[in-house]
């Protein structure tokens, strides 16, 4: 699940392959191809509304989701 904030750190299993995000109900959550043995490490995940500012860094686009009349862009953050 993704909480709908600026930047979250979220934990994963090394070398997982981020798939989308989407609503489930409710919630916006997070899909990604994983090895569940794999050492667990955090990468951070940013929520964008349309219209808002962008801060300088590196990131990868995944996707886009409408919770009500809020349009979420999801991306991962890689930093400066």
């Amino acid at each position: 699940d993704l909480n709908i904030t600026d930047v979250q750190r979220i934990e994963m299993p090394m070398g997982s392959e981020i798939l989308t995000a989407q609503m489930q109900g409710d919630t916006p959550v997070l899909w990604a191809l994983v090895d569940i043995e794999a050492t667990k490490e955090y990468r951070l995940i940013e929520i964008l509304g349309t219209g808002s500012p962008i801060k300088s860094g590196n990131r990868t686009y995944i996707s886009t989701f409408q919770r009500g009349g809020f349009v979420g862009h999801v991306f991962e953050y890689i930093g400066n």
